[in-house]
């Protein structure tokens, strides 16, 4: 701001203020002295040839006289003012100090590291974070150290050794032994549980031709317990001092050197009609009929594929056709067996061909 000093005048060569007792004494005569020139701080003396001028009186200061630096002052203070009485507008918001109020120096010492940042962030609202979104990132967070949980414990339980396979229970067998299937599944032991599946198994059990499926459970902490599906024997075929058992699909089974023991028909031909049509004609025949039945059948026989026939340990014979409706026919079949006989009138012949009028004579 400007001074309200009013300047100190005095005469130059005077050490005597104007206006003294000395200067009203002075005669008139003396006009040919020196002027005398009012000065204003440090200013230098007037010329001698100028003629005395009367010194202006010092006017008031005037908003057009402030300098520069005071305006620049006064603004930074109505800024600095506008910026402390700014509030934030939701609770917790913290106001960031201005540009303005750092060149004012009432910033404070602990604001100092974070001037260039502060700059930038001025009139910036901090908002709390929404409820639903922090607890859905709760949530992911809990589900992810479960996931980690659970896969470290599948991880320990499939490579660990004790979980390992240590006894293995055949059941479901007729055609083989268990120990057969047990010496078989050798190579499993010491595996875990958790590695071994139905595949491992039939891979093992490939070479023992009776089994057709498997079924394996496991039995925590090392019992591996396998069912066993084996095939159905559906004939017997000789094949030179024995007789083999085959079963729809002419699988060879196992082998018999006394056939009475075996409650199954014999097909004609040998084990050369292994696999031809006539013989696949028969044992799909043979492969349709109950255990009752299968078990008071002598033999079978195919002329062709459309002429299938069947002999009974009684004698009696059964004219089957082909291997259509086979389910059909060996019902009723199966009904026809179980009629009483009539000694008065026996049935040699039944004829099923044709399932819903079936024949007898």
């Amino acid at each position: 701001m400007a001074s309200t000093r009013r300047p100190t005048y005095r005469p130059v060569g005077s050490g005597k203020p104007v206006g003294s007792a000395d200067q009203a004494k002075t005669p008139d005569t003396h006009k040919d002295a020196q002027p005398r020139v009012i000065t204003a701080s440090k200013s230098a003396p007037a010329p001698a040839s100028e003629p005395r001028k009367r010194a202006p009186e010092p006017r008031k200061a005037t908003g057009r006289d402030r300098t520069p630096n005071n305006q620049a002052e006064q603004q930074s203070r109505i800024q600095a003012v506008l910026a402390t009485a700014q509030r934030p507008w939701r609770k917790g918001a913290e106001q960031k100090a201005s540009p303005d109020s750092t060149r004012t120096g009432r910033k404070s010492a602990s604001q100092d590291g974070a001037d260039q940042n502060s700059a930038d962030q001025d009139n910036v609202l901090a908002f709390p974070e929404p409820k639903g979104r922090r607890l859905r990132r709760n949530a992911i967070m809990a589900a992810c150290v479960v996931a980690a949980l659970v896969a470290g414990l599948i991880v320990a339980a499939v490579y660990s050794p004790v979980l390992a396979v240590k006894t293995v229970t055949v059941s479901g067998t007729k055609l083989l032994k268990p120990a057969q299937v047990q010496a078989a599944l050798k190579p499993l032991e010491g595996t875990p549980l958790p590695q071994v599946n139905d595949g491992d198994v039939e891979r093992l059990l490939k070479p023992l031709v009776q089994i057709k499926s498997v079924t394996t459970q496991a039995r925590p902490p090392s019992e591996l317990v396998v069912q066993v599906h084996e095939r159905v024997p559906v004939a017997l075929v000789k094949r030179g001092a024995e007789y083999m058992l085959v079963d729809v699909e002419g699988v060879r089974l196992t082998a018999t050197a006394d056939p009475a023991n075996v409650k199954l028909p014999v097909i004609d031909g040998g084990a050369g009609a292994i696999g031809k049509d006539l013989f696949q004609a028969t044992t799909a025949v043979l492969g349709a009929l109950p255990a009752s039945v299968l078990a008071k059948l002598s033999n079978a026989s195919a002329k062709s594929v459309d002429a299938v026939e069947l002999k009974l340990v009684d004698g009696q014979t059964i004219i089957w056709g082909n291997e259509g409706e086979r389910e059909l026919k060996a019902r009723v079949l199966e009904a026809l067996l179980k009629v009483p006989a009539d000694p008065a009138n026996p049935v040699n012949v039944y004829d099923v061909s044709v399932p819903r009028h079936p024949v007898t004579r």
